[in-house]
């Protein structure tokens, strides 16, 4: 087990989980050990210690220097920066596997750090000078790996950049991790830490010793959020946040969908579009586009690319030598899925299942191939599932081997359980289901009342709704209100503020003003919502309901909480 370390900073934050979280990790023996040498082993304590940092100008991430850092031998001592995302700390996993000494800091900790500290690495909670030296000070790291949400002004890249080091973000870190794999860069505004999971999981079932990397929890893969094998293949989660993806060289690039989404980076869905053509010229010479043709935002993309080459896209090769906007001798084939019938790869029949999921019959330019069954609900993910078909069969390239791909990855796809956060079922009490998932989109958020509906179609859906940033929800604000106006009856609460400051005076009361249909209240406390809906379902002890928390934040704790109250207060009743 690594150790766990309560750096001195002003940005040091202690919330009450945290404590709670050191209880658990450190009660007995462990101590909780600290930069001053001094060790607690039950309690926390807080020293305040003056450190001097010489403040530098012009301090930049490092992108097009050569990384020093040896893949290869895989030695040397890695610290992360923002490890508690979800993002740095699949990084920081896969590098303890590769073999590397890992550290990392986060400002607060979080659920993706449990696992780095029992795999070994050395976790700071606070960002501090002594977080990148050793206890003696005679040692730094060999290099730095900064998340795109850390400031350039951040205390540990300061000194970082003082006494050498290299510091790099995470997109050059990729782009130096993947360059000599054979990628497979799973994109799209929406879907992608479902569908490469899904796609790593099939590859794996199916004998692939590959390497992934998730932006999220995968309950079937040991390592929660990464496979790391001795293949060739290495399948990603690539993210258009900050142009993350735009340093890496797939040979087959997947986009599952393309919208407005990150309004605080991008200006409109313009912008989007920009980035994304932008990726799809990295795209190693001879590979894949593997992209769904029914997603307007991704169906532009192919517009574009047709308008600018003028090849027929569906099933074609795109060859260009002159266009500045596809590069210079970028060729690569495309190939498109969805359920419209001019798709290479389609989905027909599609029905609801026993299992809760979704059947249907795959098919591929007019040819009905198999039926495919899946357990995790909504057509959107028949949408990912169909991705997923596509670049294996893609992969393996031998068009006499598909009938017998299709047959043995039926099986896994039919056993994929889904991603943490997706849809989750938290638990079942009086006949009211409760289900937490990520949606923080309108899209997202229609997804997942669709699945609900499907699987539940004769009970009522009630959204407790937490927006996610003041920026998402002024520029989002009207597609919100369309969006949750499918529920039965719709709880939202205030505004996860995430990095931002209200600058908009709004807030989650305008949205449930705005949304028309079902009964729609603003409670701005969680805790209240609990109470409220504790309340609610104890009125009627048998009802037909489905509860639905929604958000990116903290919302994810009233699912646990409701079901606690509910729990607790059937026992008293019962003594």
């Amino acid at each position: 087990m690594g150790k766990l370390v309560a750096s001195v900073s002003n940005s040091l934050h202690s919330p009450g989980s945290f404590l709670e979280k050191i209880e658990t990790y450190f009660f007995g023996n462990i101590p909780l050990s600290f930069k001053s040498n001094r060790t607690a082993p039950f309690i926390l304590l807080f020293i305040k210690k003056k450190n001097s940092v010489s403040v530098l100008t012009n301090c930049t991430f490092k992108r097009n220097e050569e990384c020093i850092v040896d893949f290869k031998n895989r030695k040397g001592w890695i610290h992360f920066v923002g490890i508690g995302g979800s993002g740095l700390s699949a990084l920081a996993k896969l590098a303890l596997k590769q073999g590397f000494e890992v550290s990392g800091s986060d400002l607060v900790w979080s659920s993706y750090m449990e696992g780095l500290l029992e795999a070994g690495a050395n976790l700071h909670i606070g960002h501090s000078v002594s977080n990148i030296m050793s206890n003696d000070g005679s040692r730094f790291p060999t290099a730095v790996v900064a998340s795109s949400a850390i400031p350039q002004d951040n205390v540990e890249i300061l000194n970082a950049k003082s006494v050498g080091v290299p510091i790099y973000k995470r997109d050059y870190w990729l782009a130096k991790l993947t360059e000599k794999y054979n990628l497979i860069a799973v994109s799209g505004s929406h879907g992608k830490s479902t569908t490469a999971s899904m796609l790593a999981y099939v590859l794996k079932a199916m004998g692939d010793d590959l390497t992934a990397i998730v932006g999220a929890h995968v309950p079937q893969f040991p390592d929660g959020s990464i496979f790391y094998g001795g293949g060739k293949n290495f399948v990603l989660e690539a993210d258009e946040y900050d142009g993350c993806f735009l340093g890496l060289s797939p040979s087959v690039a997947v986009v599952t969908n393309l919208d407005w989404e990150h309004v605080d980076i991008f200006e409109d869905e313009d912008a989007v579009k920009s980035i994304f053509r932008r990726f799809l010229k990295q795209i190693r010479v001879g590979g894949h586009l593997v992209i769904c043709g029914d997603s307007q935002g991704a169906r532009s993309l192919l517009d574009q690319i047709k308008q600018d080459t003028g090849l027929n896209y569906s099933g074609g090769v795109v060859s260009n030598q002159s266009s500045d906007l596809w590069g210079q001798g970028h060729d690569y084939k495309i190939i498109t899925y969805g359920f419209s019938s001019f798709n290479d790869w389609y989905a027909e029949s599609v029905c609801p299942n026993v299992q809760g999921g979704s059947d249907y019959i795959l098919c591929e330019r007019g040819r009905p191939l198999a039926q495919i069954s899946l357990q995790i609900p909504g057509v959107h993910n028949v949408l990912n599932s169909l991705a997923v078909i596509a670049t294996v069969l893609t992969l393996i390239g031998d068009k006499r081997q598909s009938h017998e791909s299709i047959a043995c990855l039926k099986l896994p796809l039919s056993k994929f359980m889904g991603v943490s956060r997706r849809f989750d079922l938290i638990g079942t009490i009086y006949g009211c289901h409760i289900y937490d998932d990520f949606a923080h989109h309108p899209t997202q958020v229609r997804a997942v009342l669709q699945a609900a509906r499907q699987r539940f179609p004769n009970k009522a859906l009630i959204v407790v709704f937490q927006p996610h940033t003041y920026s998402r929800l002024v520029a989002l604000k009207d597609d919100f209100a369309n969006a949750l106006s499918e529920a039965d009856q719709v709880v939202v609460s205030a505004v996860y503020a995430a990095r931002e400051t209200n600058d908009w005076n709004i807030n989650g009361k305008d949205l449930a003003a705005s949304i028309i249909g079902p009964p729609s209240e603003y409670i701005p406390c969680l805790g209240n919502v609990v109470d409220k809906l504790a309340l609610q379902i104890l009125r009627d002890p048998h009802p037909e309901i489905v509860i639905l928390t929604l958000g990116a934040g903290d919302v994810t704790t009233v699912g646990p909480k409701l079901l606690h109250e509910l729990q607790t207060r059937s026992q008293d009743a019962r003594h």
